[in-house]
């Protein structure tokens, strides 16, 4: 079983628990990960922008699901040590029973009353169909449960740091993509990642960058393309939902008021480096953050993971019903906090991670060592102030893409009528935006990416000749997961989608598969296999 993800860049799903005792964060310098490393799985095709200029191809997000837990050695940590009977019930697989009702109630609060979820001895969960499907139809539109956007995808998209919705306008949009654009190629800033997302839009000629990447438009244009000052035409057609900053820091910001007040109660107040957060933790999370940005963006999503869980178990102690402040009630409570994140648990990040190229299968378990004492000296958790556990744990990474309406526009100026009703005329409108679509290269209309996990996706096996796909439609402006039958399917059968690209050889998907664990023995995989 898998997590799907924004991710197309990046394998490694890091959920890292660091005990402390309200508030999640890193206080020491923390080891770089080599990138070779951090990867523990290849890269899933997903959906471009389309040729420039011409008709948009839909986005397409490969997801996948599979596996169960794998074994790990003892930790040489003195707090895993002592509480190894918690984190043991914490990291086991979940019961049957308790599970399906899960799944169950999930599907039902969801009104996804097409699928349930299956298990099974072979395969683990899977997704069977509860009614036909027809060929085209929507199956699924699976929520996220936690996710973070790439922090260098931040450069090219600005979406809502909840839901991953574009935001601002058009032209804001294209002004900030070109900003960063002239940042990135100044050389006071070599190093994109870690500028800051509260530089942009404060003002572009402040910055001291260079207009080389923004072929000749002037600073004072792109700033007043991120101001609104200056409007494009036919952006009207293209609305977004206007910004709403975080109400403690300048990092984040949304599509509205619901989904900042969601992020705040879900993550983002244990997250947030605003001026509001004591100065210590504040320094903290900055560390943590400038770490994550340097290193692997995974850690962002690791690090919602925690305060999802954290939130969620101080919400429930403040139940009436769970006034019982003993060790016993405070770790049955943090079960219940654990819950959501427990059914997509693998195993642990040392014995998941792909072996990189440079190290011999003999040395495998050295490597692993290595790893599994790296990742101990990481990342920390806390839960109450009477019970403390330490643990790490894995999920599968699958991509996610929200297209961009920077797309949708300029196909738009290109396909305009001639038509004299127009306040201005196609070759008029296309003679405005063209230094913008030069300024902007080919990769135009690039996506918001990410890594997140999907409760549901996340449980669907894998099949070389899959009868669903995920496939983000014109309508999908979001960053929920959206599955779409490829076929007609039938009341029973298992819905299955494909982790990588299908249209290779036999021994090609093997090879590609093997890294997820598992053989493949769907239909084609048993008809194409060599004799």
């Amino acid at each position: 079983m898998a997590v799907s993800v924004f991710n197309t860049r990046r394998r490694t799903s890091l959920v890292s628990a660091f005990i402390a005792r309200t508030r999640m964060f890193i206080s020491t310098p923390l080891p770089q990960v080599r990138d070779k490393v951090s990867r523990t799985k290849p890269p899933k095709p997903h959906g471009g922008g389309g040729e420039r200029r011409r008709k948009k191809q839909p986005q397409e997000a490969a997801a996948r699901a599979g596996g169960g837990m794998g074994g790990s050695s003892a930790s040489p940590c003195d707090l895993d040590r002592e509480f190894a009977p918690q984190i043991a019930q914490l990291l086991a697989t979940p019961p049957l029973q308790p599970a399906q009702e899960y799944y169950n109630g999930l599907i039902q609060s969801r009104k996804h009353d097409g699928i349930r979820v299956n298990f099974s001895s072979k395969h683990g969960k899977g997704v069977c169909a509860n009614k036909e499907f027809a060929e085209g139809d929507l199956i699924l539109k699976d929520q996220i449960l936690v996710g973070a956007q790439h922090s260098l995808n931040k450069i090219d998209c600005a979406v809502c740091s909840y839901c991953f919705r574009f935001i601002g306008s058009i032209e804001f949009q294209i002004g900030r993509r070109l900003y960063w654009q002239s940042v990135g190629s100044s050389s006071d800033c070599t190093n994109r990642r870690h500028c800051r997302e509260s530089d942009v839009g404060s003002s572009a000629s402040s910055s001291g960058a260079t207009k080389e990447n923004s072929s000749t438009l002037p600073e004072e244009v792109l700033g007043s393309l991120i101001t609104g000052d200056m409007s494009l035409p036919f952006t009207d057609h293209f609305s977004l939902p206007q910004v709403v900053p975080c109400r403690g820091c300048e990092e984040e910001r949304y599509c509205s008021q619901s989904c900042a007040d969601s992020d705040w109660e879900t993550y983002h107040s244990l997250l947030c480096t605003g001026s509001k957060t004591e100065p210590s933790q504040r320094s903290a999370l900055q560390k943590f953050i400038e770490h994550a940005n340097g290193s692997n963006d995974i850690f962002l999503v690791a690090a919602k993971a925690i305060t999802f869980t954290l939130l969620r178990y101080k919400k429930l102690k403040t139940q009436p019903e769970f006034q019982n402040n003993t060790d016993e009630s405070n770790f049955s409570l943090l079960m219940e906090a654990w819950k959501p994140l427990s059914m997509g648990y693998k195993k642990r990040w040392w014995d998941s991670v792909a072996l990189p190229e440079d190290v011999d299968s003999c040395d495998e378990d050295t490597f692993r060592q290595q790893i599994r004492d790296l990742a101990l000296t990481i990342i920390i958790f806390c839960v109450s102030q009477s019970l403390q556990l330490l643990k790490d744990a894995i999920f599968d990474s699958d991509g996610l893409v929200v297209a961009s309406p920077v797309e949708d526009y300029f196909i738009h100026i290109d396909d305009l009528p001639d038509d004299e009703k127009c306040n201005i005329s196609q070759e008029e409108a296309e003679k405005v935006t063209r230094p913008f679509l030069d300024a902007l290269g080919e990769d135009y209309a690039a996506p918001c990416e990410g890594t997140a996990f999907f409760p549901l996706q996340s449980c669907m096996n894998h099949s070389c000749c899959p009868n669903a796909k995920a496939y983000k439609r014109d309508e999908d402006t979001d960053g929920n997961a959206v599955i779409i039958a490829l076929e007609p399917i039938k009341k029973d059968d298992e819905i299955t989608i494909s982790y990588i690209d299908d249209d290779v050889s036999y021994e090609e998907r093997q090879a590609e598969l093997a890294d997820y664990g598992f053989i493949c023995t769907c239909p084609r995989c048993q008809e194409e296999k060599p004799n």
